[in-house]
Order: C-alpha cells, then sequence, then structure tokens
C-alpha cells in the first residue's frame, strides 16, 4: 500500500500553525498616521470656518473620525482592505483603552486633589456631633465603624448562602437548580433602592433605623454577586479532579469538602471580596434602613447609624465649603477602600489560577 506524502515545503504558511512574529510600527506607517493627522485637522478647520463649529468635544470628535477615513484610504491604497481594516481597529481599539485610562486617571486625580487637603489622623479619630458646619476639626470616625459593622455582618451571613448555593447549582445539580439560578439572576438586576425598601418595609417601619436593616438591604445586594461569581469559579475545577476522588469512592460530599472547596479556596475569596465592593459603595438602601447620624454609634442593632456613603452624600449637599472638603476627604477614602479590595481580589485571583495550573 502506497500513501501519498505532502511536502509540507509547499503548504502555505497560513494552514502552517506556525507563530507570527509581532508586527511592529515602521516608518511608513508613522508617516501615513501623520499624513491623516494633518488631513483630518485640515478637515476639521474646514467645518469651524464653514458651520461655525465650536465645541472642543465635536472637534475632537470629527477629527478622530476624519483620521480614522483618511488613515482607512492611506493603507488601503498601499496594501489591501483587509489590512486597512485591521489597522483602522486596532487604532479603535488603542484610542479606546487610552480614553478609558485617561478618564479613569483624571477622576482619581480630581479626587486626590479635592479629598487630601482635608485628610489628617483627627479624620479617622473624631465624628461630626461636636463640630458645626463652620469650625475646623471633625471627621468620618462614626462613618467609618458603621461601614465596617454593616458591611462586616452582611458578609458573614452572605459568605456561607453564596457559597452553598452556588456548590448546589455547580455540583449537585438538583430539582430546585432552575429556579434557583433564575431567582439569582433576577436578583443580580434588582436596583439598590428596592433591597433598601423592601428592608424598610418588613423591618425599619416597626422596629425603626439601624445598622443590621443597613445590613440586611447589603445582604440581598451582595448575594446573587457572590453567588455567580462562586459558582463561575466553581465550573473552572478541572473535571479529572472530580473524577478521580469518585473512582476512589468518595462520597460526594466529601469529594466537595476535600477536594471542590480548597482547590477553589481563593476564587471564592475573590468572589466575596467582590461582593463587598459592591456593596460598600452602596447609598440609596443605607438612606432607608440606616438612615445615618452625625454621632459615633458602636451598636448596628439600635438607632440610626452612619456609614461612608450616607457622609459623603449629607456633607456634598450643604452649601458649604467646609462640609464638601470633608466629603471629598471621605469619598478618598472609600475609593481607596475599594481599590485595596479589587487589588487583594485581583492578587487572590492570580494565586487561584497558578493553583489550578498546576492542577490540571
Amino acid at each position: 500500500m502506497t500513501h501519498d506524502l505532502i511536502d509540507l515545503t509547499e503548504v502555505d504558511d497560513d494552514l502552517l500553525d506556525v507563530p507570527r512574529a509581532r508586527r511592529t510600527v515602521t516608518p511608513v506607517d508613522l508617516a501615513e498616521a501623520l499624513v491623516a493627522s494633518l488631513a483630518s485637522l485640515a478637515f476639521v478647520v474646514i467645518l469651524h470656518v464653514v458651520f461655525r463649529q465650536q465645541s472642543l468635544v465635536g472637534a475632537a470628535v470629527w477629527w478622530f473620525l476624519g483620521f480614522l477615513v483618511a488613515y482607512s484610504l492611506l493603507v488601503r491604497d498601499r496594501s489591501d482592505t483587509e489590512t486597512a481594516i485591521d489597522r483602522v481597529m486596532t487604532v479603535v481599539i488603542w484610542a479606546t483603552g487610552a480614553l478609558v485610562t485617561a478618564v479613569l486617571a483624571w477622576m482619581i486625580t480630581f479626587l486626590v486633589i479635592k479629598g487630601l487637603p482635608a485628610l489628617r489622623p483627627g479624620f479617622f479619630t473624631q465624628d461630626l456631633s461636636k463640630v458645626g458646619p463652620l469650625n475646623p476639626g471633625g471627621g468620618a470616625k462614626h462613618a467609618l465603624i458603621g461601614t465596617l459593622e454593616q458591611v462586616g455582618i452582611a458578609t458573614i451571613i452572605v459568605v456561607p448562602i453564596a457559597v452553598l448555593t452556588a456548590i448546589y447549582l455547580n455540583e449537585i445539580k438538583g430539582r430546585l437548580a432552575l429556579p434557583v439560578r433564575f431567582i439569582v439572576d433576577a436578583m443580580s438586576g434588582l436596583p439598590s433602592v428596592v433591597a433598601g425598601l423592601l428592608v424598610f418595609t418588613v423591618w425599619v417601619d416597626g422596629h425603626g433605623f439601624s445598622g443590621i436593616a443597613g445590613s440586611a438591604a447589603l445582604v440581598v445586594l451582595m448575594l446573587p454577586t457572590v453567588t455567580r461569581t462562586s459558582e463561575e469559579i466553581l465550573r473552572t475545577i478541572p473535571d479529572p479532579l472530580r473524577e478521580g476522588g469518585l473512582a476512589l469512592g468518595a462520597p460526594q460530599w466529601r469529594l466537595i469538602t476535600r477536594v471542590v472547596v480548597p482547590t477553589a479556596l481563593a476564587g471564592l475569596m475573590t468572589a466575596v471580596i467582590l461582593g463587598i465592593a459592591r456593596a460598600i459603595g452602596e447609598t440609596a438602601p443605607m438612606l432607608l434602613t440606616a438612615f445615618g447620624a452625625d454621632s459615633t454609634n458602636k451598636s448596628p442593632f439600635k438607632g440610626p447609624q452612619d456609614d461612608l456613603p450616607l457622609f459623603i452624600w449629607k456633607l456634598i449637599r450643604v452649601p458649604n465649603a467646609r462640609q464638601n472638603d470633608r466629603a471629598w476627604t471621605g469619598a478618598l477614602i472609600l475609593v481607596m477602600l475599594v481599590l485595596v479590595l479589587f487589588v487583594t481580589a485581583r492578587l487572590i485571583a492570580n494565586r487561584s489560577q497558578r493553583k489550578l495550573g498546576r492542577a490540571r
């Protein structure tokens, strides 16, 4: 029997699994971009003269659109249509990323400039109970305590419920998996103010405002986030790990507790941190549950209690520069807390990926 042999030297390189070198920017590419920029600038000048275009934002948008058209025509004239589309899409993607990064950097810089002057050690050790609107001093001690207590209580309640629900949906897959997943998806789109109204109707209307009522509202908001994220984390666990445990005769509950959960522990911690970051900045449900206070209330079970979102919302609405400065400082602290949470979640996620890579 004879076999027809294929000469690989005669096969097109596009059909082979050969890694391609990353394309570099050549002087010709730079020249094309410069010509396209100048042509687009001339187009914007014409619009300004003919139509009296005055808006800087409008001029920037028209310049970018003109640049894309001119650049695509230049690239197509030198190569082909497919290459022109590829270059234009590359420019669009890079421009979008640069715009988002610039906006984020501007927001953080603006927040630091506004909030840093009033940031001092006393801001963490004083409240507003003995400070007037025009007096110096005062701080967010009461708001920090309220935030830590409310979010902490909500986390203690949410973590076991969310993780067990995720295990049921991904590992057990019982008869109620479909309606439970539907309810979790529906809760994911629940407006935060509706969660506050729910707790206000059920609890606050009869027992008064309190930090525990705010925690209950945060539970409603955190539960779907942590549940869905935990379920996605459990889906990343390789099936051979489960099959190996079952092949050794381990019951399903032992397989989950000794194999699945320990392997996904870092990812589950990431899900919890993301849920905390989701809830720590909520304001609308806190208005209807915790209500806020200028004095320190260390008991979340009795009386109104403040937190950072309420602290910021109350002070930024006052037509007073000193109160506004305190609000900006509170906003800076809140953003720093969220940033720390997201960085921690990212580090834990990277650790989880390395662990799963070793497991595979």
